[in-house]
């Protein structure tokens, strides 16, 4: 491990760096020779319409990756899905044809099959347990979440997780046997989930990769909550968690179109904030800056762009107002976690008895879904979920020293135990402004001074590969 302190002599000052201001996204593009130009779907803290100055973009094999995400496939997964009238936690689980088990057991067949054409490196189980009576679970019910898992080639230990729900639910919650197809919510999640699979089971990404479809979403968000217990308890180290949940529509109940749109969900204080660090956080500031808000960064930085045509809106909350989601289960557990969600719902075809009222048709039914809007929905995850997995992992024990009075600022970490680990990055902003505005190499150490007071700005480390991929950024805590 090295221990050397490097100090940056260009563009490091602290002249330089107070001179450029708040919001100089593309003066600190422009510092690591980034572009600036604008995107397909800019979206709101761009800047002038540029790239942040953390934007990665994206490699030869990235495109070829996202262009073989097939629309059609996609739709055949989400019809497939509706046609076992309902997928209700509560429902059957023995009948060939209808009821979740029958959907259960037709993804775990399908996930098998993406497997064959893995070389061994993907494998699939059905991850059951029974639930004891509790919130809208009357009597003991099975839940069974089908987990297909991408082992990675060099650091296996690290894992990425990509999940949608494939319980459904119609107006009453409780009801088990009306018909609840579930188009959008969540067979549009677990199609994308299920496609990325089928695309990544042939490829070697360094980290490990998950794709699951869980169960007992809308009784409680069970099957997610047993997932995440399971991590925990191995001791997984779960460095990013998605879930796609009702990602099949851009068109809001007035019937706007937003196609090229979609929410990232996006929690700041961590749902498993302990006392200890609410009290660093109310002293020195992060509430913009968990694990979860860095994670959505990540996002907009390698997934916004002219490869899925897609903007990437973050929104600074954990989940809608009255909902919830499976990223939660893992955000408690210490994860972080987000989740991807349509620009505007039309809640006519979420929740709903299928029928014919006025004239107007209810109920979650595949014709009110975007086939193609999904695929590029599932392009965002796939450019996330890939460069995650190629590039080393979020920098661990990432500190400020604060044991003296300066106006400088010192940042010390853990080097990475990647062999391809090249090097590290700082970043840093404005405490105004949403994303990072300035990166400097630093090389391949753990150590490194900036001309610059740490009671200004925030700070921030993240690791480089030596193809360039880089991490999410890692936000620093005191070191007294």
């Amino acid at each position: 491990m090295s221990h050397q302190t490097s100090h940056a002599t260009s563009g490091t000052t602290r002249r330089a760096v107070l001179t450029a201001g708040a919001g100089a996204v593309a003066a600190g593009a422009a510092s690591t020779g980034q572009a600036t130009a604008a995107v397909p779907g800019q979206g709101p803290g761009r800047g002038h319409g540029g790239r942040p100055a953390t934007a990665q973009s994206p490699s030869r094999e990235l495109r070829a990756l996202l262009k073989e995400i097939d629309p059609g496939r996609i739709e055949a997964t989400v019809r497939k899905l509706a046609s076992f009238g309902t997928r209700h936690t509560l429902s059957v689980q023995d009948d060939p044809v209808r009821g979740i088990g029958a959907a259960r057991d037709w993804i775990f067949a399908e996930m098998q099959k993406y497997a064959e054409a893995s070389g061994g490196r993907m494998t699939v189980e059905l991850q059951s347990y029974i639930q004891e009576p509790a919130s809208r679970i009357p009597v003991a019910t099975r839940i069974t979440n089908v987990v297909a898992t991408l082992r990675g080639s060099v650091t296996p230990e690290r894992v990425y997780v990509v999940s949608g729900h494939y319980d459904s639910r119609v107006t009453d919650v409780m009801d088990a046997t009306s018909d609840s197809p579930g188009a959008d919510d969540d067979a549009s999640g677990v199609a994308v989930s299920m496609e990325l699979a089928r695309v990544m089971a042939t490829r070697r990404p360094a980290a490990t990769i998950v794709f699951a479809a869980v169960a007992g979403e809308e009784q409680g968000l069970y099957g997610a909550t047993h997932m995440a217990a399971q991590y925990k308890a191995a001791g997984t180290d779960v460095q990013g968690m998605f879930t796609d949940d009702i990602v099949g529509s851009p068109k809001a109940d007035d019937g706007a179109l937003d196609p090229y749109t979609i929410r990232l969900f996006a929690e700041g204080v961590p749902s498993s904030e302990t006392p200890e660090q609410a009290a660093t956080r109310r002293s020195v500031g992060g509430e913009n800056d968990s694990p979860s808000r860095q994670l959505a960064r990540f996002v907009r930085d390698t997934a916004d762009n002219d490869a899925t045509g897609m903007n990437v809106r973050v929104i600074y909350r954990r989940d809608r107002y009255l909902r919830g989601g499976d990223h939660i289960p893992f955000l408690e557990r210490g994860y972080p976690a987000a989740r991807f969600t349509e620009p505007a719902e039309d809640f006519a075809h979420q929740h709903q008895d299928v029928r014919v009222e006025d004239g107007k048709q209810f109920g979650d039914l595949p014709e009110f879904c975007d086939f193609d809007y999904i695929a590029r929905v599932a392009r965002v995850n796939g450019a996330a979920l890939w460069t995650l997995a190629q590039a080393p992992g979020t920098p661990k024990n990432a500190k400020i020293v604060t044991s003296n009075l300066t106006n400088s600022t010192e940042l010390v970490w853990d080097r990475g135990t990647e062999p391809y680990l090249a090097g590290y990055e700082v970043v840093w902003r404005e405490t105004t402004v949403p994303e990072w505005t300035h990166v400097i190499e630093v090389g391949d150490v753990t150590r490194h001074e900036v001309d610059l007071s740490k009671d200004n700005v925030f700070f921030g480390v993240r690791a480089v590969s030596r193809n360039g991929a880089k991490s999410p950024v890692a936000f620093p805590v005191p070191q007294r």
